[in-house]
């Protein structure tokens, strides 16, 4: 029986693609260096803010303080406008009330700083119930180490045979593997199906409201 779904964040909750993209080519605008389409974005974004940034500077400016400084600016940036374009997938928030209904558990497990996700999570799911909701913090290894996912399920009281896991990128694959969790795909998200598959999801789906055909198949 499912008791708990672990959600990522970025990509499979909120899009907020456009708003990271905004304000990492404002941060690098001021630098002097080449900003880029926010396409590439997808595939900057999924292993923390620092490893964006990193991927984001071109690497014959990659020192350690343009980096550091590129990311304390970003930083500063995002928090001001991570809602400016951001918003819930279509169906997500109706998936989480009927999951809510059903008597199952929702987490979030997000490679975002904790400090910037706290404050989306409290501004776009006000009356959602989180189990537990992690973001990046200082001393635990992001995804895919699945320490992230063991904290959760501590502090949510829930097995991992009793949990899903559902999420957009390889890293996310990656994460729910090496800790032993179901596998789910959003396909909604900033990565592709093929992505997905490679990295070993256990099901893809195309919409948050599949994610109740799958949990009734389990």
């Amino acid at each position: 029986m499912i008791k708990l779904v672990i959600f990522d964040l970025d990509g499979t909750l909120l899009n907020t693609i456009d708003d990271l993209a905004d304000s990492c080519n404002h941060v690098l605008a001021a630098h002097g260096l080449p900003t880029h389409a926010t396409e590439k974005y997808n595939y900057f974004v999924g292993n923390g803010i620092r490893k964006l940034v990193e991927r984001a500077i071109p690497t014959d400016f990659r020192t350690p303080e343009t980096m550091e400084a590129v990311y304390n600016e970003f930083m500063d940036y995002y928090q001001q406008h991570s809602a400016d374009k951001t918003a819930p997938y279509e169906g997500i928030i109706g998936t989480l009330e009927k999951l809510d209904a059903m008597g199952i558990k929702a987490a979030v497990a997000s490679n975002k700083a904790q400090v910037a996700m706290a404050p989306l999570l409290r501004h776009y799911f006000p009356t959602v119930r989180w189990a537990a909701a992690y973001g990046q913090r200082d001393g635990v290894p992001t995804k895919p180490a699945p320490q992230i996912v063991y904290d959760i399920l501590g502090t949510a009281g829930v097995k991992k045979e009793e949990t899903l896991y559902i999420g957009d990128t390889g890293t996310d694959m990656e994460t729910a593997a090496n800790a032993g969790l179901y596998k789910i795909g959003a396909a909604w998200g900033f990565r592709t199906r093929s992505e997905l598959a490679e990295n070993g999801a256990d099901v893809i789906i195309d919409a948050p409201e599949e994610l109740l055909e799958v949990i009734k198949r389990l």
